[in-house]
């Protein structure tokens, strides 16, 4: 992943960051060249089939080259980033090079010096890392620490270091191997400066939202990691006073070959040409073909029912003023998937799998609920591990959780794999239902649309009633007709009168 070339130059290859992926397209970068990187800052952000995932640099020194520019699409194994690791001043630019800085790199910046309180080569090693990546725990290095090694030694070592941690990310491992001890930086309360804050998803929403910068925090959860209490209380002594989060820094301009490569599409669409080709990759391609085997595999079957949900409205109204639901978003998704819950655990054959292999049926005992959400990137049907066993409050904040991560661009592989039932909601763009293909894997698809006022008879009268039309996609070689029927008809009775929520749970 990382080799040093010369005396001071060490190359940053693209990881294998994903099983059997080959490779991943560049998003954004974080850094241009002249700039100074710290071990375990984040340069990059790249997508694969299965995610955007952020990359680290493992070794201090100043950025020489980025070799692509971003949307480029580059193989594993491929140099991506190269840095002066010297401890001298910062390379010039040439134009040689396919990102080349619009203005000369200063002709004197030096490396930054190690972190402050950082030991000498006699002293002991820092007693552990702060993780740049979610997914891992803090690694513990050795008690003593060997002698310096050179450049390029730090530069294998880190590569095999930084390769094992962002494959644990993907495969939603909680661990990674321990960081070399000579890369080791000293753990503290805030993140070194240079390097990105920790901060889940959510948080990262809440502070740009609120207009604080989390680079001013000073961390109060584990790990170095700031949460929800820190960014609300950087805003309240000041009201309003901290200030909002300045842009990261552009990329460097491509050379003239690559821009206009890379403008290409663009021009074509401001154009008259009549066709625009899109290239389909990453998680889209992923998707794609993710459709065609679930379509083409599964024998699919869907019913549709229509159902007065005016009751199920009135409550969703009650529990935003109830102080269960403080600081929570409750809306008609919260209650249709709690009334599937039910639904399955009154029939819970339709909670399966099919083994081909085995020719076999799994029942699954747990449900890890699935959200089906349009992104930038695509559709992905992030889930809610045993949903089944949340409270309504507990379910409606992994919702607001599922929903604000996967418009951040955010979703962990894992939160996408081990789904079994899914729920798309197709009524937010003012659609009745349709005809959804299940999930590679899962044994149904409920697709609700849109809540509408329509007459409807109620109580012998034609009064305007809210009603919508849901629809079940399920595989008929894992449920017949009759257990789906009784699966629609139970979610249907229980919005209709969602007292049931209570008598049959």
């Amino acid at each position: 992943m990382t080799e040093a070339t010369g005396a001071a130059l060490a190359e940053f290859k693209m990881p294998d960051v994903g099983e059997g992926l080959t490779e991943a397209e560049i998003l954004k970068w974080f850094v241009a060249p002249g700039d100074t990187v710290t071990d375990g800052q984040v340069v990059c952000e790249v997508e694969t089939a299965k995610a955007a995932v952020e990359l680290p640099i493992p070794f201090n020194g100043v950025v020489r080259e980025l070799r692509f520019p971003e949307g480029t699409t580059v193989d594993v194994g491929q140099v991506i980033i190269a840095v002066d690791v010297s401890g001298g001043s910062a390379p010039a630019q040439t134009d040689a090079s396919p990102v080349a800085d619009a203005a000369p790199a200063p002709a004197a910046e030096a490396v930054p010096a190690p972190a402050e309180g950082a030991a000498p080569e006699e002293e002991a090693a820092p007693e552990g890392r702060q993780p740049v990546l979610v997914g891992y725990g803090v690694a513990e290095s050795s008690t003593k620490r060997r002698a310096r090694k050179s450049a390029q030694d730090q530069a294998e070592a880190a590569g095999t270091y930084y390769a094992a941690a962002v494959q644990a990310e993907l495969n939603g491992s909680g661990t990674a191997a321990a960081a070399p001890a000579a890369l080791a930086a000293p753990a503290g309360p805030a993140a070194p400066a240079g390097t990105r804050p920790l901060a889940k998803p959510p948080v990262r929403k809440l502070a740009k939202d609120l207009g604080v910068d989390l680079t001013v925090i000073t961390p109060s959860g584990p790990d170095g990691i700031i949460t929800r209490e820190d960014v609300h209380a950087a805003v309240a002594p000041s009201a309003g006073s901290v200030s909002a989060p300045a842009p990261a820094a552009a990329p460097a301009p491509a050379s003239a070959p690559e821009q206009a490569e890379a403008s290409a599409p663009a021009e074509a669409a401001g154009t008259d040409a009549r066709e625009t080709r899109i290239p389909v990759k990453g998680v889209r391609k992923a998707i794609a073909q993710a459709m065609v085997g679930s379509a083409f595999t599964a024998p699919h079957v869907t019913e549709f029912v229509t159902v007065d949900v005016t009751r199920t409205m009135k409550l969703v109204e009650e529990l935003k003023q109830d102080k269960a639901f403080a600081g929570l978003r409750v809306n008609p998704l919260l209650l249709i998937s709690k009334a599937l819950l039910v639904a399955i655990r009154r029939n819970p054959d339709v909670n399966a799998a099919w083994d081909e292999a085995n020719q076999e049926i799994v029942q699954k005992h747990y449900v890890n609920l699935g959200i089906a959400a349009a992104t930038p990137r695509g559709l992905i049907v992030p889930n809610i591990k045993d949903a089944q066993a949340k409270t309504l409050p507990e379910l409606a904040e992994s919702l607001g959780e599922l929903v604000s991560t996967a418009r951040d661009g955010k979703t962990s592989p894992s939160a996408m794999q081990g789904g079994t039932v899914t729920i798309t909601n197709v009524g937010v763009f003012g659609v009745d239902t349709g005809t959804p293909i299940l999930n590679p894997g899962e044994s149904a698809i409920l697709a609700v649309g849109a809540i509408k006022l329509q007459p409807w008879v109620h109580k012998g009268k034609v009064k305007p009633r809210q009603v919508t039309t849901l629809a079940l996609s399920f595989d008929h070689r894992l449920v017949d007709g009759e257990l789906g029927s009784k699966v629609l008809a139970d979610v249907a009775a229980i919005l209709e009168q969602p007292k049931r929520l209570m008598t049959w749970a």
